[in-house]
């Protein structure tokens, strides 16, 4: 059941807070005790139709009445109070503040509210509710905060300590915050919603042919007259294809591909996975097809070269099965399209097929609402300062919109098509390039139109404090050691792990053992696995993923190690598979024991030994080798055989205790709980040393 503070319930019946609880006990025997208590729900709802059925004036005129009352009695107490003070000179100021403090609060009315931020410092907190700093602080030792006039305390102490004064904190609401929130949470209207142009990502290995295939359908597709005047810098172009927009990003490939989901820019509608026929599947294919699924995006596979002699579709479908793609002639839901990018062969097709599964998606904008999108790329130019290729998601960017882009911000002063043409708007899915922001912003940034320059500077500038601020408390990336903790506090749901191995058979065992390991607290996934070293690209999947690397028989490179120190990301490497698996159990129960070591320290002989009745038995030794310490261990050993493993009871040189006798020198020494000492026995003093795993 909720319930409800009765200022709250006062202020709702516009009546003080005083008025009600002498209402409450009078009328429906409720005692409370004081205006931060909190009543039943039920019983605000009594007191309501109370209030409807009764004449709020004759309760107030019975209320004014009362206090008059109240306060010839506190007047009284009060001049009866000075009067015994008379006698008491020390304590005369002390009681008349008192009693004038209790009078205050007692006849107040209204009690008073102030909207505080998250910290406040004892200072600004006693002006704020109109008390004498010695008070303030005084109330804090009571609570148990020792605090100085200008030490700031948190939001939850100074509430505590407002409640003792009778004043209720409000926290004080971030506004550019708030503001910033409700941009982006604009809600589209359903009526005006239009159906907008896919976005397609082309990817695939190098050799493949991705860079003919996109050639070949802007020439295809694009008339020439625009053909000459198509720039690539912007990164993105569009292609009508009866009377329907397609629009391409022109991405360096998986790489960035990853680096816009890790910073969760959800741009690309479509992924086109170029795949030679004559080729199959490669390395930096199965990256491709391992990104697009941990970025839930549909896939069409363009099989290319099928002009050539040695090419095979059939081979490429068969290896698509083995990553859980099967295309649609086979029974599967994936789209495979065959093509040649040399002699235009199945473009048409592709870029039906293209069309056909955005219809599908049905993918609709609302070209009214203010523009949200993201960074494609940026740069700094020379003559024109920083200039950004933005993708307009949703809503409609116009010339002179103030924008926020990430952390910086700024006013479009012009903005060009994907054919360097000058235009005035830009709608839902269209790539353009702007001039006019303050700084560069990084790819991958969204953006959202903002009503004033000033607000995006204010919010820009918040912005660049919070990551400054997330910086230095950086976020650290899923590791071995703290993984057990963060399952305990419900961080972790999943592993994921990125297995690199010398031979295809490694992974494979290695990944079956890996998920069987699975628990309830914790599921193990392997989202990557393939032959080969460590790569910079295998680090910003496990980055972008929140994975852990392990190698089998194979090492990180230099850029993969440097970048793997930047990102925080975790690379283990092993020679024996059961190494892996029991590290990986060891990490989920939190049992990652650090390894220790015996050092040997010293050795030592017992040349006489004596029977002290009041000690036990004393042995007069010397020191062969190294030296002897107070706290170490000790092995006794006689004829070669270990009698006991103990600890030292004493150490003395002479009549003086010692900290640790060296070699060449005598002493005399007791053993803990022990006294089967004889002559010649000889003691090896070691110490356990701990070493912390670096390399598992």
């Amino acid at each position: 059941m909720s319930k409800l503070r009765v200022h709250e319930l006062a202020k709702e019946l516009d009546i003080s807070s005083k008025d009600l609880i002498n209402l409450l006990l009078e009328e429906f025997s409720i005692e409370v005790k004081n205006h931060m208590s909190t009543i039943d729900d039920e019983d605000a709802e009594l007191i309501k139709e109370f209030f409807a059925d009764n004449d709020k004036r004759d309760f107030a005129e019975s209320a004014i009445e009362k206090k008059d009352n109240i306060v010839e009695e506190y007047e009284e107490i009060l001049n009866d109070s000075i009067k015994e003070a008379k006698h008491k000179k020390n304590k005369n100021k002390k009681s008349e503040y008192e009693s004038d403090r209790i009078t205050k609060e007692e006849t107040a009315e209204d009690e008073i509210v102030i909207e505080i931020d998250k910290t406040i410092t004892v200072k600004e907190l006693s002006d704020k509710i109109a008390s004498p700093t010695s008070e303030v602080i005084k109330q804090l030792m009571f609570m148990g905060v020792m605090a100085a006039i200008n030490q700031e305390i948190d939001f939850e102490t100074a509430e505590k300590l407002c409640e003792k004064f009778n004043v209720v904190a409000m926290l004080k609401e971030d506004k550019d915050d708030n503001e910033f929130a409700e941009i982006d949470s604009e809600s589209d209207n359903d009526l005006l919603l239009e159906k907008r142009p896919p976005v397609v990502t082309v990817m695939g290995h190098v050799d493949h042919g991705k860079t003919s295939l996109l050639d070949a359908i802007r020439k295809a597709k694009v008339t020439e007259t625009e053909a000459g005047g198509i720039t690539q810098h912007i990164g993105a172009y569009v292609v009508n294809i009866n009377g329907e927009n397609i629009t391409f990003l022109d991405t360096p490939g998986h790489e960035a591909f990853t680096a816009m989901r890790a910073r969760g820019a959800q741009i690309t509608d479509i992924v086109i996975l170029v795949v030679a026929a004559d080729d199959g599947i490669m390395p930096q294919t199965k990256e491709a097809i391992n990104h697009c699924k941990a970025a839930n995006v549909p896939i069409i596979v363009a099989i290319n070269k099928i002009d050539k002699p040695g090419a095979n579709p059939d081979k490429v479908k068969q290896e698509l099965t083995e990553h859980g793609l099967v295309a649609e002639d086979w029974g599967g839901d994936v789209i495979c399209v065959p093509v040649s990018a040399r002699t235009k062969e199945g473009i048409d097709n592709l870029l039906e097929m293209i069309i056909l599964t955005a219809e599908i998606q049905e993918l609709k904008a609302d070209p009214s609402r203010k523009a949200k999108g993201a960074v494609i790329e940026s740069k700094l130019d020379k003559g024109r300062g920083p200039v950004a290729s933005l993708l307009v998601q949703n809503g409609t960017l116009h010339v002179g919109d103030s924008i926020l882009v990430g952390s910086t911000y700024g006013r479009i002063r012009a903005m060009f098509d994907d054919n360097g043409k000058k235009i005035k708007k830009a709608g839902p899915s269209i790539p353009v390039e702007i001039l006019g922001l303050s700084d560069v912003p990084s790819a991958g940034d969204k953006f959202n139109v903002i009503r004033d320059e000033k607000t995006a500077r204010t919010m820009s500038e918040k912005r660049k404090e919070k990551l400054r601020t997330a910086s230095l408390n950086s976020n650290h990336k899923v590791s071995l050691e703290d993984l057990y903790s963060q399952i305990q506090e419900g961080k972790v749901k999943e592993l994921n792990i990125i297995i690199k191995a010398d031979v295809q058979g490694s992974i494979e065992a290695l990944k079956q053992s890996l998920e069987k390991l699975s628990t309830e607290s914790v599921k193990v996934r392997v989202i990557h696995g393939a032959v080969g070293a460590i790569t910079e690209t295998d680090v910003t999947l496990a980055s972008a993923s929140n994975a852990i690397i392990i190698g089998f028989n194979v090492r990180p490179d230099t850029n993969a190690t440097n970048t793997a120190e930047k990102e925080d990301v975790d690379i283990k490497t092993y020679r024996i598979i059961y190494n892996a698996l029991d590290d990986i159990k060891a990490a989920m129960i939190g049992m990652l024991e650090p390894e220790f070591r015996e050092v040997i320290l010293g050795k030592v002989e017992i040349r006489q030994v004596y029977k002290i009745s009041s000690i036990g038995t004393v042995a007069g030794c010397y020191v062969l080798d190294g030296k002897i310490t107070r706290n170490s261990s000790i092995r006794i050993i006689r004829e070669g055989i270990v009698i006991l493993e103990g600890e030292l009871g004493s150490l003395k040189r002479f009549k003086d205790d010692a900290k640790e006798v060296a070699a060449g020198y005598e002493c005399g020494l007791t053993i803990d709980k022990f006294n089967d000492i004889k002559e010649g026995d000889i003691l090896e003093v070691f110490a356990m040393e701990e070493i912390k795993p670096k390399e598992l």
